[in-house]
């Protein structure tokens, strides 16, 4: 569901900047009674598998479609909804503005989407209460998969309104919509299931992760994460490094949406936001597309594996850096 700028206008854009900003500033307030020395470096390694699992695309069946992952749910319930927010926030930006997915101009209805309504209001609402009476991995599975279908089919109508409020007449509302939430459905079932999966997976391995974030505490000094986190990391390896060249070739929900209403995955828009936007972007893109600059159409391969490589480090990066940055400064005014 990553946006491009020419789905909004530049107002409408400017509105979900500030909702977002103002998102992840309550996040890092917020954020300080859950950190500790132990969920940085999860939050970091998190950060990485999400950005390369969104780089595998998986075909629809039947409908000529693909989806990915987004990631929020999944975040949610490895760190708590404020490190999560933060750290799909991390993802976004690093997809924005050195890959060029979803526009600048865009970003804070990405990041709105993708990341508030899931971590913020899908998370306390929907997620936790499936693990009121304890977590047990029947009711992790539950509570994934529904939160996840919740969160992408309210995510997906995000996009819809964000569209109608911009005036976008190449995607009417009524036919723009009943594409895009019967296409997300289905992807969030499987996003759902691979959430399950992971979640399960990190639970069987080191339950604590889990139930310190689904009661919004630091994890315990004492709690050894070694294990998950090399699991992590391994798979994000392999997934960002060699399944992403394997990903389905088919538009992804919206895109097929957009086609299916407007004969078209690409919109034009004229403008100075526009403009500026764009040439930003072109500056700081240095694998646009998840490839090498000039692959051409085919693409070269190599620079799928590099791109999910890098983008994962600097994910990581980002995500570790802003959790450590926070966790000093909550120390030093403790």
């Amino acid at each position: 569901m990553h946006m491009a700028d020419a789905l909004i206008s530049p107002a409408v854009g400017g509105v979900l900047w500030a909702a977002s900003a103002a998102s992840v500033a309550c996040a890092t307030v917020k954020i300080k009674n859950e950190l500790g020395d132990k969920k940085i470096p999860i939050m970091a390694v998190a950060g990485a598998f999400v950005f390369a699992a969104q780089m595998i695309n998986f075909t629809i069946p039947g409908t000529g479609s693909s989806g990915h992952i987004g990631g929020g749910i999944l975040l949610a319930g490895l760190l708590g909804p404020f490190p999560a927010l933060l750290t799909i926030a991390a993802v976004l930006v690093i997809q924005c503005l050195f890959f060029a997915d979803g526009g600048l101009l865009a970003l804070g209805c990405n990041i709105f989407n993708m990341g508030v309504i899931p971590t913020l209001l899908i998370y306390p609402l929907i997620f936790k209460p499936f693990l009121k009476k304890g977590i047990t991995t029947p009711r992790l599975t539950l509570a994934s998969i529904v939160s996840v279908v919740i969160g992408l089919q309210l995510g997906a109508f995000g996009v819809v309104l964000e569209t109608l409020a911009s005036g976008i007449t190449a995607l009417p509302f009524s036919i723009f919509v009943l594409l895009m939430q019967p296409i997300h459905l289905a992807i969030g079932v499987v996003e759902g299931i691979v959430t399950a999966a992971v979640l399960g997976f990190v639970y069987a391995m080191r339950p604590e992760i889990i139930q310190s974030s689904e009661q919004r505490l630091p994890l315990a000094a004492e709690v050894p994460i070694k294990k998950p986190l090399i699991a992590l990391v391994i798979i994000t390896v392999l997934v960002g490094g060699i399944l992403s060249i394997f990903a389905s070739a088919y538009p992804d929900g919206l895109e097929w949406a957009m086609e299916k209403t407007a004969g078209t995955t690409e919109l034009e828009a004229e403008g100075p936001a526009f403009r500026q936007a764009g040439a930003i972007q072109e500056a700081t893109a240095f694998m646009p597309d998840y490839d090498f600059p000039n692959a051409g159409e085919e693409g070269s391969g190599i620079g799928t594996t590099v791109a999910g490589i890098v983008g994962a480090a600097l994910t990581c990066l980002l995500a570790g850096a802003a959790g450590f940055i926070i966790h000093r400064v909550k120390n030093r005014h403790a």
